[in-house]
């Protein structure tokens, strides 16, 4: 599967999940359900992957953890609050660069409307 072809399932599992449930439940909450509900459409889910980084010639491993990483392509970060801020989304990218991956998903269950709480961030792609 490409990039693109994951991310429409993660955003599709996304409004399944918010369609049901709506806001006000925790983040985890939401990364349990959708890692469960990709892992049912057949994508290979990782939570919680611990990420090492290169600095100064040093590697520091688990130096942040990915909520969801898919198929090995696809970084989704989570959240659940009233409104994403700037920060989330350079969060995201520079995550997408420490892992040389290309393309994440920002997701926010905390939108009344999902399709309001869901960004695409790019690295190259």
């Amino acid at each position: 599967m490409t990039e693109n072809e994951i991310a429409k399932e993660v955003v599709d599992a996304s409004f399944a999940i918010h369609s049901q449930l709506g806001p006000g439940l925790l983040e985890s909450v939401y990364e349990i359900l959708l890692a469960d509900e990709l892992g049912l459409r057949g994508l290979s889910v990782k939570q919680q992957e611990p990420i090492s980084i290169k600095f100064k010639g040093r590697e520091f491993a688990e130096a942040f953890r990915a909520d969801l990483i898919i198929n090995d392509k696809v970084i989704v970060e989570l959240k659940s609050v009233d409104a994403l801020k700037p920060v989330h989304k350079k969060q995201l990218l520079t995550y997408l660069r420490l892992t040389e991956l290309k393309l994440g998903l920002l997701i926010n269950f905390g939108e009344h409307l999902i399709k309001d709480g869901i960004s695409r961030v790019a690295n190259g792609l």
